[in-house]
């Protein structure tokens, strides 16, 4: 599935424009008008990444990007500000507002899609890590246990033995594909094996993956 992105913007022909670019590059993207609105598409769509103007109606750039900061859920989630607002102490009070990237207008499009796909790569890693964290953290079964198989290392093995490229897996788990490659690679070193065809028949001779697969 692709990655959704928030994009709000209330300029009709910018949101447009950059909603029909972050498609064609294979992003899921839903739009907002304000800030108010943006808010509610934030809570019942959880994007992967926002895209917001500053000069927005109802509730501006600076105090949507606050808002989504205080709340727990959406802490780290990715913040790229599009503005017209481009002096120095602009683009201090959006980092201090809790944007990651500051682009003022006009931009390329091509850098846009730069900085995201470098955002999005790094949330997931740092989602990935976390979730590794925590399910190393809890009770092991008995192959878990001989392997030291993290949560999203099984999740890679099962679609592994699919026969499922880095891309694909990625899409299915929202991982970017240089990602999944670091998890391929911690596979083959805890399996001792030494390529993707060996650790298939490695998995499926000792059991590692769910019958369902």
């Amino acid at each position: 599935m692709p990655l959704l992105i928030l994009l709000a913007e209330d300029d009709p022909g910018i949101q447009m424009a950059v909603r029909d670019y972050l498609q064609l590059s294979g992003y899921h993207v839903v739009t907002a008008k304000n800030g108010e609105e943006a808010l509610e598409k934030l809570k019942a769509y959880h994007p992967h990444l926002i895209v917001a103007d500053i000069k927005m109606p109802r509730k501006d750039g600076y105090e949507l990007i606050q808002e989504v900061r205080e709340r727990p859920e959406f802490h780290l989630i990715p913040v790229i500000f599009l503005t017209q607002r481009g002096s120095t102490a602009d683009r201090i009070q959006g980092y201090q507002a809790g944007c990651d990237v500051y682009l003022p207008k006009p931009f390329e499009m091509e850098e846009l899609g730069a900085v995201i796909h470098n955002l999005l790569a790094r949330s997931q890693l740092v989602q990935s890590e976390q979730q590794d964290q925590t399910t190393t953290a809890s009770m092991p079964s008995e192959q878990e246990e001989d392997y030291h198989f993290t949560q999203r290392e099984k999740e890679v093995l099962e679609l592994l033995t699919q026969g499922l490229s880095n891309t694909e897996m990625g899409e299915k788990l929202y991982l970017s594909s240089r990602t999944v490659e670091k998890y391929v690679s911690s596979l083959l070193r805890k399996t001792d094996t030494n390529n993707r065809a060996e650790l298939v028949s490695f998995a499926l001779k000792h059991h590692l993956i769910s019958s369902s697969y």
